[in-house]
């Protein structure tokens, strides 16, 4: 299944803080993945792994693999915006990507064409949290994030090249 525009997923928008610069002048490491992680929880809302789901069923997505690439340098007061692609999503896990790029203006759309300067592709699962193990998917966010779904990006699926 793919996606139309209508369905697709909402841009995460930030602006990149003081704080956020490291040593050498542009964006730690570290606040790539904190950007990551506020893409992943705002793509749970849309799919409704919201707070209220997990307060009454006790079942959350817990990321349990993921490969970040970083792509070109960040530097602060940039704005960003994260795109997310769900690649996949089966019984107990799904799959995503996310997209980060830098705009021009805050809250604008990606333009056309524009390059990532960092991306992650995840994999997740469904956890039943008293339990401690994974639990189907409910049918109806099951549904939700199948209706997300989306063709997956060239660059997904690599691995670490290994060093010779």
């Amino acid at each position: 299944m793919t996606t139309t525009p209508e369905q697709a997923l909402p841009l995460l928008h930030r602006t990149v803080r003081p704080e956020w610069i490291d040593y050498n002048g542009h964006m730690s490491e570290a606040f790539y993945v904190l950007v990551f992680g506020h893409a992943t929880d705002a793509m749970m809302i849309e799919a409704g792994l919201h707070s209220a789901y997990r307060e009454s069923s006790g079942c959350s997505l817990y990321t349990v693999e993921s490969h970040i690439r970083y792509l070109n340098d960040v530097p602060e007061g940039a704005h960003l915006a994260v795109r997310t692609r769900i690649l996949g999503a089966a019984a107990k896990k799904a799959h995503f990507v996310h997209e980060l790029f830098v705009l021009d203006e805050a809250e604008s759309p990606v333009p056309e064409g524009a390059e990532p300067v960092a991306t992650s592709e995840l994999l997740a699962l469904h956890v039943d949290q008293q339990a401690g193990r994974t639990t189907p998917f409910p049918d109806e966010i099951q549904a939700r994030l199948t209706s997300f779904t989306e063709a997956a990006p060239d660059w997904a699926g690599r691995s670490i090249a290994p060093v010779a």
